[in-house]
């Protein structure tokens, strides 16, 4: 008999500051930044009995010291869930945290899980991407790469090439209004909610306690953007203000299937409508969204017109701004990042999958009147994902 898919939805997420590399989380654990996400995801549901979730995917792209040994197992133990709970690791690069949201979303839907635990971390001060890596040398000696896509900021450079449009200028602006859209959420109490205060000790400082994102500036100009170093090209476009930093931070959501959801009365913040993997070329990696939003859209029965929220990982303004420029949305849209994204708050890679939903499940919440939304981002070594999601606050479902 044909098994019929279940309705899978987003329940709750939440997420530790984001903080620099070498800043406010460097004496702290990888995996103790997920557990605390793990353990808030708990305390924020108490309608739901620990023994009922039933896997932990947790992503992180090094997969090495703090956060090697199967983490989603190790974490859901150390966090306190039932020795019943299996778990395991996740790695997509950036997508880590998006690709365990999907993937045990599947399991949701096709009736394996009731309710999952999903997300990501990254300790890239203590763990620099490529830490312990051994890439084949066939991979560039047989051309089957540029030795360049191996360097994110040079994959960024050459989608400026493939967008002559997209001028640094543009790029610069845009990462103001990052700046200025993270401050004024920050003001406005939009950022706080969903943010686990995170006990931190130095060897200089002694105990402090994490409660804010350490990479935001406010104040950035475009003056003080202009004369920022290219350090991937000769006068070329990409800088450190007008892409994500190297940052150390955790995310963790919890899904399940919409009856159980609603049968242990935990709240509904989204419905996954679909979703998408594509490849790109290396050489151009922030590329990758827009052939994942269009395979995913399609997917979905929907065009970008139906789209009312978007949340875009800012891993560089040019993989923003190629995607709004495909699809002729203006670069200060304000249904794009609200609140703000990656070049203020940072990018922690495999964990910034469940920031971006966390943030879209918070606009659905303030705007009824927006039925669709996507969460999308680029992928290391050539990839996009995207994830299209419905808002259950939709106003118009009862008409």
């Amino acid at each position: 008999m044909p098994r019929q898919l279940r309705e899978v939805v987003f329940v709750d997420g939440v997420r530790t500051p984001f903080g620099k590399a070498k800043g406010q989380f460097a004496e702290t654990r990888a995996d103790d930044l997920v557990i605390k996400c793990i353990r808030e995801l708990i305390r924020r549901n108490p309608e739901l009995p620990p023994e009922r979730v039933d896997e932990v995917a947790i992503a992180a792209t090094t997969q090495i010291g703090d956060q090697g040994l199967t983490l989603g197992r190790t974490a859901a133990l150390l966090a306190g869930l039932p020795n019943t709970t299996p778990g395991y690791s996740v790695d997509r690069m950036c997508a880590g945290a998006m690709t365990a949201v999907t993937t045990s979303a599947a399991g949701i839907a096709f009736g394996s899980y009731d309710v999952v635990i999903a997300g990501g971390v990254e300790h890239m001060g203590r763990h620099p991407m490529g830490e312990g890596v051994d890439p084949n040398p066939r991979i560039v000696a047989e051309k089957i790469v540029s030795p360049e896509a191996l360097v994110m900021g040079n994959t960024a450079e050459n989608l400026h090439d493939r967008y002559p449009t997209i001028t640094k200028e543009r790029c610069d602006a845009y990462a103001v209004r990052s700046q200025e859209k993270t401050a004024a959420a920050y003001a406005a109490g939009k950022i706080q909610p969903d943010l686990v205060p995170v006990a931190t000790r130095s060897a200089e400082l002694g105990w402090g306690l994490a409660t804010t994102d350490e990479g935001p500036r406010p104040g950035t100009t475009m003056d003080s953007l202009s004369g920022l170093k290219t350090p991937f090209r000769p006068h070329g476009n990409v800088t450190a203000g007008n892409a994500s930093g190297i940052n150390d931070g955790a995310t963790a959501a919890l899904l399940a299937d919409e009856e159980t959801a609603k049968e242990l009365g935990l709240p509904i913040k989204m419905r996954m409508v679909s979703y998408s993997f594509v490849g790109v070329e290396p050489e151009v990696m922030g590329a990758g969204p827009i052939p994942s939003t269009e395979k995913a859209l399609k997917q979905a029965g929907l065009t970008i017109d139906d789209i009312g929220a978007f949340e875009i990982n800012e891993a560089f303004a040019v993989q923003v701004l190629s995607l709004l420029e495909h699809y002729g949305i203006a670069d200060d849209d304000p249904r794009v990042n609200p609140y703000g994204g990656a070049i203020a708050m940072g990018h922690p890679l495999a964990s910034s999958g469940v920031r971006l939903m966390t943030q879209l499940a918070r606009q659905f919440e303030e705007k009824p009147e927006v039925r669709y939304g996507i969460t999308t981002m680029c992928i290391g070594i050539g990839m996009g994902g995207t994830v299209v999601w419905e808002n259950p606050h939709w106003n118009g479902e009862n008409a």
